[in-house]
């Protein structure tokens, strides 16, 4: 069916690589590609030995367009699925535009100099990959992805108008570790310190950092602090669902993530403005990044499970209703078929998923495309097949006031 050329080999690459190998008859041939070419080998390894697949391997430094152009000049893919660091997104969508090449990526830019989510650098290529006559999508992992495609899903067939959107994301799973992040410490502690922020009555408010928290019910897993975060989804879902009058996301942190945050922030290793250390110049958080535990390298203890989902409230025929969309994720199933744990697993079977039905011809179009603008019921399908069961409740008590 097609060429696919995958960068980032963290352990979301890890489990993008794992799933293009297993619907090997959609991506017909398989590349990935970092900074760290042994990492790749090291996975195209375990891929070969449990799948029967072989995958091409490559080094390339994804900050460098020139670098990029010629790895995909050389492979000639016919879509480029992007799971390195946000950092690199323009620098790779700007290498697709060059190659005349597809592109999905997992999560938005945000500058190197500045912890900003926002989806404004990205949407500003609409008119360039129009002009292309290529697709690029953006946000194809769970939260943002499977999220946004949750939601579309709702609007489609359950609701006449949505009102209410409260994203919930649980991670009650126990990696054994003191102190640990789940993907990329980097992108992980830029993302939740910053503050929150929600959207209500048509504007943006915002919250200080983890201000407002409260006990969620989750599937299989029973109350859990949740913390009102500010994440990217909500940009775009509030944009492509207009009735929408108020649009949060909660995340779960134990008491002791919060803890070890606090300390990392007070004592400033979690700052992203140099500092002369010896004669040398370093970024705390990137020291710090250095010396935490690989996400990659936590799947193997990991116990317990993730619970990602939609709460929809709004109109249908005229009367309200509610509805509930989720996925429970098991650690230990994930790293049984993927060796990596289940944050990274709910990230890289979406971004599989998306670029398959890109591949097929389901998703698709000239320009830059968030996933709920496309037709949700075969991304949906797939779930279901591809090792994300979902589950829904209708007319449920949401909890959410």
């Amino acid at each position: 069916m097609g060429k696919v050329l995958i960068i980032g080999a963290g352990g979301v690459g890890r489990v993008v690589a794992y799933k293009c190998a297993k619907n090997s008859s959609v991506f017909t041939e398989i590349m990935l590609a970092s900074r760290t070419k042994s990492k790749c080998d090291d996975i195209a390894a375990d891929i070969k030995k449990d799948v029967g697949v072989s995958i091409q391997t490559a080094k390339v430094d994804a900050d460098v367009v020139p670098e990029l152009v010629k790895l995909i000049n050389s492979f000639r893919p016919d879509i480029v699925i992007n799971v390195a660091l946000p950092y690199q997104d323009l620098t790779i969508m700007d290498a697709c535009l060059e190659t005349k090449v597809n592109y999905l990526d997992t999560a938005n830019y945000e500058p190197k100099e500045e912890a900003k989510f926002e989806y404004s650098w990205q949407w500003a290529y609409q008119e360039k990959f129009k002009a292309a006559g290529l697709t690029a999508v953006l946000g194809c992992g769970f939260d943002p992805g499977a999220t946004g495609v949750f939601t579309s899903y709702a609007a489609k067939h359950y609701f006449d108008e949505i009102h209410y959107l409260d994203i919930v994301d649980c991670n009650a799973g126990d990696h054994g570790k003191a102190f640990a992040t789940n993907f990329n410490p980097e992108i992980n502690i830029r993302e939740v310190t910053q503050e929150g922020k929600f959207f209500e009555d048509g504007k943006w408010k915002i919250t200080k950092p983890h201000e407002i928290g409260k006990d969620i019910n989750y599937p299989n897993i029973g109350p859990m602090k949740s913390y009102l975060i500010y994440h990217e989804e909500l940009e775009s879902l509030v944009k492509n669902f207009p009735t929408m009058k108020r649009a949060r996301f909660w995340m779960t942190f134990s008491d002791n993530y919060l803890t070890h945050l606090r300390v990392i922030l007070n004592i400033g290793m979690g700052s992203i403005e140099p500092i002369n250390y010896n004669g040398m110049e370093i970024v705390p958080l990137q020291f710090l990044k250095a010396v935490l535990p690989d996400p990659g390298d936590l799947g193997e203890n990991y116990k317990g499970e993730t619970s990602i989902g939609c709460r929809v409230r709004g109109l249908k025929n005229g009367a309200e209703k509610t509805y509930y969309v989720y996925n429970n994720c098991k650690h230990p199933d994930a790293y049984r078929e993927t060796k990596a744990q289940g944050v990274s697993y709910t990230t890289g079977v979406p971004a599989m998923i998306g670029a398959k039905l890109v591949l097929e011809g389901k998703w698709g179009g000239a320009g830059v495309f968030n996933v709920e603008q496309f037709n949700p019921d075969p991304f949906m399908e797939e779930m279901n097949k591809q090792g994300l069961p979902w589950h829904e409740l209708h007319d449920v008590d949401l909890e959410m006031d």
